[in-house]
């Protein structure tokens, strides 16, 4: 006897497709259907949940918009992880369309990963520990590169969603990664960036490391702040000048 898939969730007959696909999302999420996985076709699914194949493409059109599967035409469609990439290409179009976005992209970005770096202090996973050490090793390999040091930087933020142990918590950074990415290249790439500059940018990432080894969220808090405080302020004012305008 085959374990079923899909959990016995009843369908409301005024959102057919939204319970499949809610169905389907649950699979996904507690394991039974894995990233890569074939899906059943939209007659399998159909037959499932007793309801049309219309219904049960709608369903599968749902979970492809969220990033929760990758469809082709001709061939099956699979599970994807579970990712932030829809939200990251929705902050990219929004962050520069104006400096008023791009300052809302930054405040909400402050906000939220300070409570990332207080938690990651009280969870310290090894694993995003590692990440972020690493990166600080690549950032300070990667003075006056631009594009590395980009890189770097990404990595190491995204290492310390890791550390919380927390998978949704990786995804809203995964999705701020275009935020990260616009911030970090205008930063990066002002004029009259300093060697000291660069170093000032790599010490201020290792006092966060150094602060969330420790386990003090008041000394990571601090230096989350202080990284924000020198990093956005810059960026938006080379945003500013290149004419980036105002809502």
């Amino acid at each position: 006897m085959h374990r079923p898939v899909f959990g016995a969730r009843p369908v409301v007959a005024q959102r057919l497709s939204e319970t499949v696909a809610e169905s389907i999302a649950e699979a996904m999420f507690d394991g039974r259907i894995q990233p890569g996985d074939m899906l059943p076709s939209e007659g399998e699914i159909a037959e499932t949940f007793s309801v049309s194949k219309p219904v049960a493409r709608e369903a599968l059109r749902a979970l492809t918009g969220a990033g929760l599967v990758h469809t082709q035409q001709g061939k099956v469609a699979r599970a994807r992880a579970l990712s932030g990439e829809p939200f990251a290409r929705i902050y990219g179009f929004a962050i520069r369309s104006s400096l008023t976005r791009l300052r809302e992209a930054n405040e909400m970005r402050r906000v939220v990963e300070t409570g990332i770096a207080r938690l990651a202090a009280e969870r310290r996973d090894p694993d995003g520990l590692a990440i972020m050490a690493r990166a600080v090793v690549e950032m300070e390999h990667a003075l006056q590169d631009p594009d590395a040091f980009i890189l770097a930087d990404i990595d190491f933020h995204h290492g310390m969603a890791i550390a919380t142990g927390n998978a949704m918590i990786r995804v809203q950074m995964e999705a701020m990664r275009t935020i990260q990415e616009e911030v970090t290249n205008l930063f990066s790439r002002r004029s009259g960036r300093t060697d000291q500059g660069w170093r000032d940018t790599v010490a201020r990432h290792a006092a966060i490391l150094a602060a969330i080894r420790s386990g003090d969220g008041a000394a990571t808090e601090a230096a989350i702040a202080d990284h924000f405080a020198a990093a956005d302020i810059a960026s938006l004012e080379v945003a500013e000048q290149k004419g980036l305008h105002r809502e």
